[in-house]
Protein backbone atom coordinates (compact mmCIF):
# COMPACT_ATOMS: atom_id res chain seq x y z
CA UNK A 1 0.00 0.00 0.00
CA UNK A 2 1.34 3.09 -0.88
CA UNK A 3 -0.10 5.73 1.59
CA UNK A 4 -0.26 4.21 4.48
CA UNK A 5 -3.11 6.92 5.70
CA UNK A 6 -5.10 6.89 2.30
CA UNK A 7 -8.78 6.86 3.29
CA UNK A 8 -11.68 5.55 0.44
CA UNK A 9 -15.03 4.91 1.26
CA UNK A 10 -17.20 2.15 -0.34
CA UNK A 11 -20.39 3.06 -0.40
CA UNK A 12 -22.91 -0.07 0.56
CA UNK A 13 -20.16 -2.33 0.34
CA UNK A 14 -22.45 -5.97 1.50
CA UNK A 15 -21.17 -7.48 4.71
CA UNK A 16 -19.98 -10.94 2.90
CA UNK A 17 -17.96 -9.30 0.33
CA UNK A 18 -16.52 -7.25 3.36
CA UNK A 19 -15.11 -10.70 5.12
CA UNK A 20 -14.20 -12.03 2.56
CA UNK A 21 -12.27 -9.19 1.61
CA UNK A 22 -10.48 -9.46 4.84
CA UNK A 23 -10.13 -12.97 5.15
CA UNK A 24 -8.26 -12.52 1.83
CA UNK A 25 -6.30 -9.81 2.76
CA UNK A 26 -5.30 -11.95 6.13
CA UNK A 27 -4.14 -14.62 3.77
CA UNK A 28 -1.62 -12.94 1.35
CA UNK A 29 1.62 -14.33 2.54
CA UNK A 30 3.57 -11.75 -0.28
CA UNK A 31 3.66 -8.37 -1.27
CA UNK A 32 1.21 -8.00 -4.73
CA UNK A 33 2.57 -4.97 -6.88
CA UNK A 34 0.61 -5.25 -10.28
CA UNK A 35 -2.85 -6.58 -11.11
CA UNK A 36 -3.47 -8.17 -14.63
CA UNK A 37 -6.59 -9.30 -15.22
CA UNK A 38 -7.99 -10.73 -18.63
CA UNK A 39 -11.61 -11.04 -19.44
CA UNK A 40 -12.55 -13.02 -22.32
CA UNK A 41 -16.24 -11.31 -23.04
CA UNK A 42 -18.75 -14.43 -23.18
CA UNK A 43 -16.03 -17.16 -23.20
CA UNK A 44 -17.48 -20.13 -21.61
CA UNK A 45 -15.82 -23.29 -21.02
CA UNK A 46 -17.18 -24.43 -24.80
CA UNK A 47 -15.46 -21.77 -26.18
CA UNK A 48 -12.62 -22.48 -24.66
CA UNK A 49 -12.38 -25.89 -25.84
CA UNK A 50 -13.52 -24.59 -29.24
CA UNK A 51 -10.72 -22.51 -29.49
CA UNK A 52 -8.21 -25.53 -28.13
CA UNK A 53 -9.50 -27.55 -31.08
CA UNK A 54 -8.68 -24.65 -33.56
CA UNK A 55 -5.48 -23.89 -32.66
CA UNK A 56 -4.53 -27.88 -31.87
CA UNK A 57 -3.21 -27.51 -28.23
CA UNK A 58 -4.07 -26.17 -25.23
CA UNK A 59 -4.55 -22.26 -24.74
CA UNK A 60 -2.11 -20.06 -23.13
CA UNK A 61 -4.36 -20.02 -19.83
CA UNK A 62 -5.47 -23.65 -19.70
CA UNK A 63 -2.23 -24.43 -17.93
CA UNK A 64 -2.48 -22.00 -15.18
CA UNK A 65 -1.80 -23.18 -11.99
CA UNK A 66 -5.18 -22.46 -10.37
CA UNK A 67 -8.59 -22.58 -11.57
CA UNK A 68 -12.19 -22.44 -10.73
CA UNK A 69 -15.39 -22.61 -11.85
CA UNK A 70 -17.57 -18.93 -11.59
CA UNK A 71 -21.46 -17.94 -11.63
CA UNK A 72 -22.33 -14.90 -12.77
CA UNK A 73 -25.96 -13.27 -12.20
CA UNK A 74 -26.49 -10.27 -11.88
CA UNK A 75 -28.72 -8.68 -8.77
CA UNK A 76 -31.88 -9.03 -11.05
CA UNK A 77 -31.42 -11.95 -13.37
CA UNK A 78 -29.83 -15.01 -13.34
CA UNK A 79 -28.34 -14.52 -16.74
CA UNK A 80 -26.43 -11.49 -16.95
CA UNK A 81 -24.80 -8.89 -19.28
CA UNK A 82 -21.23 -7.84 -19.69
CA UNK A 83 -22.29 -4.18 -17.71
CA UNK A 84 -23.36 -5.63 -14.51
CA UNK A 85 -20.74 -8.63 -14.46
CA UNK A 86 -18.06 -6.14 -15.03
CA UNK A 87 -19.36 -4.35 -11.98
CA UNK A 88 -19.52 -7.10 -9.67
CA UNK A 89 -15.75 -8.29 -11.42
CA UNK A 90 -14.72 -4.28 -10.80
CA UNK A 91 -16.31 -3.78 -7.41
CA UNK A 92 -17.45 -6.94 -5.62
CA UNK A 93 -20.76 -5.56 -5.87
CA UNK A 94 -24.29 -7.25 -7.05
CA UNK A 95 -25.89 -4.92 -9.44
CA UNK A 96 -29.17 -4.74 -12.38
CA UNK A 97 -28.10 -5.80 -15.56
CA UNK A 98 -27.25 -2.31 -17.73
CA UNK A 99 -25.52 -0.62 -14.64
CA UNK A 100 -22.29 0.15 -14.14
CA UNK A 101 -20.36 0.88 -10.99
CA UNK A 102 -23.67 2.05 -9.36
CA UNK A 103 -25.49 0.86 -6.40
CA UNK A 104 -28.51 -0.11 -7.83
CA UNK A 105 -30.71 -1.83 -6.45
CA UNK A 106 -29.65 0.89 -3.87
CA UNK A 107 -28.95 4.56 -3.51
CA UNK A 108 -27.28 5.00 -6.84
CA UNK A 109 -24.39 5.89 -5.95
CA UNK A 110 -21.01 5.75 -7.57
CA UNK A 111 -19.49 1.93 -6.35
CA UNK A 112 -15.25 2.18 -5.79
CA UNK A 113 -13.99 -0.08 -8.50
CA UNK A 114 -10.43 -1.93 -8.05
CA UNK A 115 -9.12 -0.15 -10.95
CA UNK A 116 -10.30 3.29 -9.23
CA UNK A 117 -8.94 2.36 -5.47
CA UNK A 118 -5.46 0.95 -7.36
CA UNK A 119 -5.03 4.51 -8.81
CA UNK A 120 -5.43 5.98 -5.27
CA UNK A 121 -2.51 4.26 -3.90
CA UNK A 122 -0.49 6.15 -6.42
CA UNK A 123 -0.32 2.82 -8.85
CA UNK A 124 -0.85 3.20 -12.96
CA UNK A 125 -4.01 2.01 -14.62
CA UNK A 126 -4.96 1.06 -17.70
CA UNK A 127 -8.07 -0.87 -19.75
CA UNK A 128 -7.46 -2.33 -23.46
CA UNK A 129 -10.24 -3.82 -24.68
CA UNK A 130 -10.97 -4.74 -28.55
CA UNK A 131 -14.93 -3.05 -28.25
CA UNK A 132 -15.44 0.58 -28.58
CA UNK A 133 -13.69 2.04 -25.59
CA UNK A 134 -17.17 2.60 -23.42
CA UNK A 135 -18.45 -0.44 -23.78
CA UNK A 136 -19.68 -2.00 -20.82
CA UNK A 137 -16.74 -3.79 -19.92
CA UNK A 138 -13.74 -1.37 -19.69
CA UNK A 139 -16.69 0.86 -18.24
CA UNK A 140 -17.48 -1.18 -15.58
CA UNK A 141 -13.38 -0.73 -14.15
CA UNK A 142 -13.44 2.89 -15.06
CA UNK A 143 -16.50 4.53 -14.94
CA UNK A 144 -20.28 5.02 -13.38
CA UNK A 145 -23.46 5.50 -14.81
CA UNK A 146 -27.27 3.63 -14.45
CA UNK A 147 -27.35 2.92 -17.88
CA UNK A 148 -24.26 1.45 -20.11
CA UNK A 149 -26.13 3.33 -22.98
CA UNK A 150 -24.51 6.68 -21.66
CA UNK A 151 -21.57 6.30 -23.33
CA UNK A 152 -20.58 10.47 -23.48
CA UNK A 153 -21.30 9.91 -19.66
CA UNK A 154 -18.63 6.63 -19.64
CA UNK A 155 -16.19 8.80 -21.37
CA UNK A 156 -16.36 11.96 -19.74
CA UNK A 157 -15.40 9.82 -16.55
CA UNK A 158 -12.61 8.32 -18.12
CA UNK A 159 -11.18 11.74 -19.39
CA UNK A 160 -12.23 13.63 -16.02
CA UNK A 161 -12.45 11.02 -13.34
CA UNK A 162 -10.81 8.04 -13.30
CA UNK A 163 -8.25 8.94 -16.05
CA UNK A 164 -6.29 5.38 -16.63
CA UNK A 165 -3.20 5.90 -17.90
CA UNK A 166 -3.82 3.89 -20.56
CA UNK A 167 -7.34 3.60 -22.47
CA UNK A 168 -6.50 1.16 -26.00
CA UNK A 169 -9.56 0.43 -27.86
CA UNK A 170 -12.46 1.15 -30.75
CA UNK A 171 -12.89 4.79 -30.96
CA UNK A 172 -16.45 6.90 -31.06
CA UNK A 173 -19.35 5.96 -28.59
CA UNK A 174 -18.51 9.07 -26.72
CA UNK A 175 -14.99 8.98 -26.92
CA UNK A 176 -13.30 11.52 -29.59
CA UNK A 177 -10.02 13.17 -30.40
CA UNK A 178 -10.20 15.99 -29.48
CA UNK A 179 -11.59 15.65 -26.27
CA UNK A 180 -9.13 12.83 -25.40
CA UNK A 181 -6.19 16.00 -26.71
CA UNK A 182 -8.22 18.76 -24.99
CA UNK A 183 -7.85 16.37 -21.17
CA UNK A 184 -4.06 15.75 -22.08
CA UNK A 185 -3.75 12.41 -23.16
CA UNK A 186 -1.31 11.52 -26.55
CA UNK A 187 -3.92 10.33 -28.81
CA UNK A 188 -3.00 7.10 -31.47
CA UNK A 189 -5.10 5.83 -33.73
CA UNK A 190 -3.15 3.22 -35.84
CA UNK A 191 -1.02 0.15 -35.32
CA UNK A 192 2.30 2.89 -36.48
CA UNK A 193 1.57 5.45 -34.15
CA UNK A 194 1.03 2.96 -31.11
CA UNK A 195 4.40 1.40 -32.38
CA UNK A 196 5.87 4.76 -32.06
CA UNK A 197 5.09 5.70 -28.21
CA UNK A 198 7.97 6.29 -26.42
CA UNK A 199 7.05 3.65 -23.16
CA UNK A 200 9.26 4.96 -20.95
CA UNK A 201 8.21 8.90 -21.28
CA UNK A 202 4.46 8.73 -22.39
CA UNK A 203 2.22 8.52 -19.27
CA UNK A 204 -1.65 8.92 -20.38
CA UNK A 205 -2.54 7.38 -24.10
CA UNK A 206 -5.54 6.88 -25.67
CA UNK A 207 -5.87 4.87 -28.41
CA UNK A 208 -8.92 5.08 -30.66
CA UNK A 209 -8.52 2.35 -33.18
CA UNK A 210 -11.47 3.20 -35.73
CA UNK A 211 -15.08 4.75 -34.99
CA UNK A 212 -16.78 1.30 -33.64
CA UNK A 213 -15.91 -1.62 -32.83
CA UNK A 214 -12.32 -3.05 -33.82
CA UNK A 215 -12.22 -5.57 -36.44
CA UNK A 216 -12.99 -9.14 -36.17
CA UNK A 217 -9.06 -11.34 -36.65
CA UNK A 218 -10.81 -13.43 -39.62
CA UNK A 219 -11.59 -10.19 -41.28
CA UNK A 220 -8.82 -8.37 -40.90
CA UNK A 221 -7.46 -5.72 -38.95
CA UNK A 222 -5.66 -3.44 -41.82
CA UNK A 223 -3.64 -0.35 -40.07
CA UNK A 224 -5.40 -1.40 -36.74
CA UNK A 225 -3.52 -3.30 -34.05
CA UNK A 226 -3.99 -6.52 -32.75
CA UNK A 227 -4.41 -6.65 -28.89
CA UNK A 228 -1.24 -8.69 -28.56
CA UNK A 229 -0.05 -5.62 -29.85
CA UNK A 230 -2.16 -3.54 -27.39
CA UNK A 231 -1.52 -5.40 -24.15
CA UNK A 232 2.34 -5.46 -25.31
CA UNK A 233 2.55 -1.33 -25.65
CA UNK A 234 -0.06 -1.08 -22.33
CA UNK A 235 2.55 -3.15 -19.82
CA UNK A 236 5.71 -1.27 -21.56
CA UNK A 237 4.05 1.61 -20.41
CA UNK A 238 2.67 0.51 -17.02
CA UNK A 239 5.24 -0.81 -15.95
CA UNK A 240 7.24 2.14 -15.52
CA UNK A 241 5.23 2.54 -11.85
CA UNK A 242 8.15 1.72 -9.42
CA UNK A 243 4.23 1.03 -7.04
CA UNK A 244 3.31 -1.17 -9.48
CA UNK A 245 0.08 -1.31 -11.82
CA UNK A 246 -3.41 -2.52 -12.57
CA UNK A 247 -4.29 -3.76 -16.18
CA UNK A 248 -7.82 -5.06 -17.33
CA UNK A 249 -7.92 -6.54 -20.66
CA UNK A 250 -10.93 -7.60 -22.81
CA UNK A 251 -11.28 -9.96 -25.66
CA UNK A 252 -14.51 -8.44 -26.30
CA UNK A 253 -15.37 -9.35 -29.90
CA UNK A 254 -15.19 -13.25 -28.50
CA UNK A 255 -19.02 -12.04 -27.47
CA UNK A 256 -19.99 -10.52 -30.36
CA UNK A 257 -19.10 -14.09 -32.48
CA UNK A 258 -21.17 -15.41 -29.70
CA UNK A 259 -24.33 -13.64 -30.39
CA UNK A 260 -24.10 -14.29 -34.19
CA UNK A 261 -23.47 -17.93 -33.42
CA UNK A 262 -20.28 -17.07 -35.77
CA UNK A 263 -17.70 -20.14 -34.50
CA UNK A 264 -15.05 -19.26 -37.50
CA UNK A 265 -14.84 -15.98 -35.72
CA UNK A 266 -15.35 -16.78 -32.25
CA UNK A 267 -12.44 -19.12 -32.35
CA UNK A 268 -10.25 -16.44 -34.43
CA UNK A 269 -10.58 -14.06 -31.36
CA UNK A 270 -10.28 -16.65 -28.57
CA UNK A 271 -6.92 -17.64 -30.03
CA UNK A 272 -6.07 -13.88 -30.25
CA UNK A 273 -7.33 -13.83 -26.69
CA UNK A 274 -4.81 -16.75 -25.86
CA UNK A 275 -1.83 -15.11 -27.74
CA UNK A 276 -2.54 -12.21 -25.81
CA UNK A 277 -2.76 -13.97 -22.48
CA UNK A 278 0.96 -15.24 -23.42
CA UNK A 279 1.95 -11.90 -23.99
CA UNK A 280 1.18 -11.28 -20.28
CA UNK A 281 2.61 -14.60 -18.82
CA UNK A 282 5.86 -13.74 -21.06
CA UNK A 283 6.47 -10.34 -19.52
CA UNK A 284 5.78 -12.20 -15.81
CA UNK A 285 7.52 -15.29 -16.19
CA UNK A 286 10.22 -14.06 -13.83
CA UNK A 287 8.28 -12.10 -11.53
CA UNK A 288 7.32 -12.45 -7.94
CA UNK A 289 4.92 -10.33 -7.05
CA UNK A 290 2.41 -10.05 -9.67
CA UNK A 291 -1.26 -11.52 -9.94
CA UNK A 292 -2.58 -12.98 -13.31
CA UNK A 293 -6.37 -13.40 -13.30
CA UNK A 294 -7.86 -14.79 -16.92
CA UNK A 295 -11.92 -15.40 -16.71
CA UNK A 296 -14.86 -14.17 -18.85
CA UNK A 297 -17.58 -12.00 -17.55
CA UNK A 298 -20.26 -14.25 -18.97
CA UNK A 299 -21.35 -17.05 -21.76
CA UNK A 300 -22.70 -16.43 -25.08
CA UNK A 301 -24.71 -18.59 -27.23
CA UNK A 302 -25.57 -21.67 -25.68
CA UNK A 303 -22.44 -23.23 -27.61
CA UNK A 304 -21.67 -26.92 -27.34
CA UNK A 305 -18.46 -28.13 -28.70
CA UNK A 306 -19.77 -31.46 -30.82
CA UNK A 307 -16.14 -32.77 -32.67
CA UNK A 308 -12.73 -31.75 -33.30
CA UNK A 309 -11.68 -31.23 -36.98
CA UNK A 310 -8.14 -30.44 -36.31
CA UNK A 311 -5.62 -27.71 -36.06
CA UNK A 312 -7.01 -24.77 -38.75
CA UNK A 313 -10.50 -25.66 -39.00
CA UNK A 314 -13.35 -24.84 -37.37
CA UNK A 315 -14.94 -27.42 -34.52
CA UNK A 316 -18.12 -28.71 -35.01
CA UNK A 317 -20.74 -26.88 -33.14
CA UNK A 318 -23.98 -26.50 -31.95
CA UNK A 319 -25.85 -23.53 -30.17
CA UNK A 320 -28.81 -22.87 -27.95
CA UNK A 321 -29.00 -19.24 -27.90
CA UNK A 322 -28.02 -15.77 -29.38
CA UNK A 323 -27.82 -14.41 -26.20
CA UNK A 324 -25.89 -14.91 -22.81
CA UNK A 325 -26.37 -17.46 -20.94
CA UNK A 326 -26.11 -18.79 -17.21
CA UNK A 327 -23.27 -20.98 -17.79
CA UNK A 328 -20.76 -21.16 -15.33
CA UNK A 329 -17.50 -19.66 -16.60
CA UNK A 330 -13.86 -20.28 -16.13
CA UNK A 331 -11.20 -18.91 -13.70
CA UNK A 332 -7.42 -19.61 -14.49
CA UNK A 333 -4.78 -17.63 -11.83
CA UNK A 334 -1.36 -17.74 -11.92
CA UNK A 335 1.17 -15.63 -9.15
CA UNK A 336 0.67 -13.84 -5.30
CA UNK A 337 -2.86 -14.63 -4.25
CA UNK A 338 -3.98 -17.39 -7.12
CA UNK A 339 -4.56 -20.28 -4.55
CA UNK A 340 -7.65 -18.00 -3.72
CA UNK A 341 -9.08 -19.01 -6.95
CA UNK A 342 -10.20 -22.89 -6.84
CA UNK A 343 -13.48 -24.82 -6.90
CA UNK A 344 -16.49 -22.62 -7.27
CA UNK A 345 -16.35 -19.11 -7.25
CA UNK A 346 -18.52 -16.32 -7.46
CA UNK A 347 -17.97 -13.07 -10.10
CA UNK A 348 -17.87 -10.68 -7.07
CA UNK A 349 -15.02 -12.80 -5.32
CA UNK A 350 -12.61 -11.67 -8.24
CA UNK A 351 -12.53 -8.17 -7.11
CA UNK A 352 -11.87 -9.22 -2.95
CA UNK A 353 -8.81 -11.49 -4.57
CA UNK A 354 -7.53 -8.97 -7.00
CA UNK A 355 -7.63 -6.49 -4.07
CA UNK A 356 -5.96 -8.86 -1.59
CA UNK A 357 -2.24 -7.28 -2.14
CA UNK A 358 0.12 -5.35 -0.21
CA UNK A 359 -0.43 -6.67 3.12
CA UNK A 360 2.51 -8.67 4.38
CA UNK A 361 0.95 -11.29 6.96
CA UNK A 362 3.78 -12.82 8.45
CA UNK A 363 2.95 -10.49 11.50
CA UNK A 364 -0.67 -9.96 12.47
CA UNK A 365 -2.39 -8.76 15.08
CA UNK A 366 -5.32 -8.08 14.80
CA UNK A 367 -8.13 -6.17 16.48
CA UNK A 368 -11.83 -6.55 15.61
CA UNK A 369 -14.81 -5.26 17.18
CA UNK A 370 -18.82 -6.29 16.27
CA UNK A 371 -21.45 -4.10 17.32
CA UNK A 372 -25.27 -4.51 15.64
CA UNK A 373 -24.88 -1.56 13.26
CA UNK A 374 -20.85 -1.35 12.98
CA UNK A 375 -17.64 -3.49 12.47
CA UNK A 376 -14.22 -2.48 12.84
CA UNK A 377 -10.69 -4.20 12.52
CA UNK A 378 -7.22 -2.81 13.01
CA UNK A 379 -3.90 -4.70 12.67
CA UNK A 380 -0.27 -4.38 12.01
CA UNK A 381 1.90 -5.95 9.59
CA UNK A 382 5.44 -6.91 9.89
CA UNK A 383 6.58 -3.31 8.11
CA UNK A 384 5.03 -1.71 10.55
CA UNK A 385 2.09 0.00 8.80
CA UNK A 386 -1.07 -0.22 10.74
CA UNK A 387 -4.47 -0.75 8.98
CA UNK A 388 -8.35 0.01 10.01
CA UNK A 389 -11.60 -1.00 8.30
CA UNK A 390 -14.49 0.37 9.96
CA UNK A 391 -17.99 -0.63 8.68
CA UNK A 392 -21.29 1.18 9.33
CA UNK A 393 -24.79 -0.20 8.19
CA UNK A 394 -23.89 2.36 4.97
CA UNK A 395 -20.25 2.93 4.76
CA UNK A 396 -16.97 1.31 4.76
CA UNK A 397 -13.86 3.49 5.62
CA UNK A 398 -10.78 1.85 4.65
CA UNK A 399 -7.48 3.73 6.30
Amino acid sequence: MKSKRSSLCLAHTSWRALCLWLCCLAASAAPMKNVILCIGDGMGPEQVKAGRYFTGAPLSFESLPYQASMTTHAANSGVTDSAAAATSLATGRKVNVGVISVALPGNTNDIVTSLELYKAQGKRVGLVTTTTMTHATPAGFGAHAQSRNYTTEIANDYLYQSRPYVLFGGGGSGMTVTGAQATGYVVVTNLGELLALNTETVTNVSGQFGLTQMPYEYDGLGALPHLSNMVTVALDILDNDPDGFFLMIEGGRIDHAGHANDITRSVRETAQFSGSVQVVLDWASNRTDTLIIVTADHETGGLTVTNDNGAGNDPGVTWSSTGHTATQVPVYAWGVNADLVSGGVDNTNIFQISMSRDVKAAKTDAALIVTPSTFSTTWSVSTGEVYRFERSLDVVTWT
